[in-house]
């Protein structure tokens, strides 16, 4: 009955997609794998932690095989956010968290709203563990979700290595920049029950994007003695259209003014939603409510120049294995998959996910501390 009552609400949720053009397109040329997709629904289930209820499991759909482009949230529909996310368990803990009250003085092109109308309903939720075939624990905390060719051995062997570079500590010379290539990417004011439907979660205010968020993580770094660079460039407005090509030459432009540069995050946030509701997905750590996390490290299939791909993934498993290690629950799994996302620009390239636009600017925040603290504590073991 429970798998009978899963494939219902898969095809249901299927149905609804429909209603939009670009999915119809997508499922027209994929209609062959639609019954693989609901088999896969039905088997890959999330593991509830201490604090989830585990009876709350829905089901999981694995988007396998969608072609991205750089700028993949160009072909969707403003309406209809596609994510990147596994699924969700229903959180019951209504506890707000305190609004965050930082106020700009420059908020720029596209202000942060100051009122707010009713829309989809918010669903906070935790991820837990995951299970299924292209999933696997590292040695020492988190897992990976591998959707390429490569093996899962050879992943687990590559993940026990470290990084060939080494960070140097109170240096002179910067060793991390942190980017946006999607700069105006923005969240929730604080904890309520409905998102806003006029307002597209992009802002030109640097205290309410994710601008905040990798300040929050360079800050840690500057703390613990590792020069870094933050650059706040906005690429994806006016135009989102081309938002890769123009971070690219912003990284350019600041490996060559700055050639001690090791590692190069671009720190973005998920958009998880459906038809009936957008997700915010928590994580309570030594009580407060943080944003889960996401890194993605990218595989070359061959056709995007990018031959060090390995040398990225090592270093997304060392800062994934601290992350989890030090904050259990605050990650998901390492997303590896065919992206590229100017990854090809250094040997210590990650793109971070943190939270999506259904979580606030307290817990974004909070994550952004707390993956800086470890960031920091898993490049000591590559200190110079």
């Amino acid at each position: 009955m429970a798998r009978r009552r899963r494939r219902r609400k898969m095809i249901k949720k299927l149905i609804l997609c429909i209603s939009s053009p670009i999915v119809t397109a997508f499922l027209v040329k994929t209609a062959p794998k639609a019954a693989d997709y609901l088999d896969k629904a039905d088997k890959l289930m999330l593991s509830g932690k201490e604090n989830v209820i585990k009876q709350n499991t829905t089901d999981i759909l694995q988007y396998n095989n969608i072609e991205y482009t750089e700028d993949f949230e160009d072909m969707i529909n403003s309406d209809y956010i596609v994510s990147s996310g596994y699924g969700y368990l229903e959180e019951t803990d209504d506890n707000a968290l305190a609004v965050y009250e930082t106020i700009s003085d420059n908020p720029g092109a596209k202000p942060y709203p100051t009122e707010w109308t009713k829309g989809a309903a918010i669903m906070r939720t935790t991820y837990g563990k995951f299970t299924g075939k292209t999933f696997f624990k590292l040695e020492k905390a988190g897992q990976v979700n591998n959707q390429t060719s490569v093996l899962s051995a050879t992943l687990s062997n590559e993940s026990k290595k470290l990084p060939e570079f080494k960070i140097s500590f109170n240096s002179n010379e910067p060793q991390v920049l942190i980017y946006h290539t999607h700069t105006t990417e923005s969240f929730e004011p604080y904890v309520r029950d409905y998102s806003d439907p006029t307002f597209n979660y992009r802002t030109t205010d640097e205290t309410k994007n994710i601008v905040m968020v990798g300040g929050a993580i360079a800050q840690q770094l500057e703390n613990a003695g590792i020069g870094v660079i933050h650059d706040t460039t906005i690429h994806d407005y006016p135009s989102y259209n081309g938002s890769y090509d123009r971070s690219r030459e912003t990284i350019k432009r600041i490996l060559e003014q700055y050639p001690s540069i090791k590692i190069i995050l671009d720190v973005h946030r998920d958009a998880i939603s459906s038809a009936e509701a957008t997700y915010q997905p928590i994580v309570e750590i030594d009580g407060k409510e943080a944003a889960q996390v996401m890194i993605i490290s990218g595989c070359d299939d061959g056709t995007m120049n990018m031959p060090n791909y390995m040398q990225n993934f090592r270093l997304a498993s060392l800062l994934q294995q601290q992350i989890e290690s030090d904050y259990s629950g605050l990650t998901r799994p390492i997303l590896f998959d065919y992206r590229k996302y100017n990854q090809n620009m250094s040997t210590g390239a990650l793109l971070f996910e943190i939270g999506s636009h259904g979580n606030t600017l307290e817990q974004v925040h909070y994550s952004g501390e707390l993956v800086g603290k470890s960031i920091a504590k898993a490049l000591m073991t590559i200190k110079e």
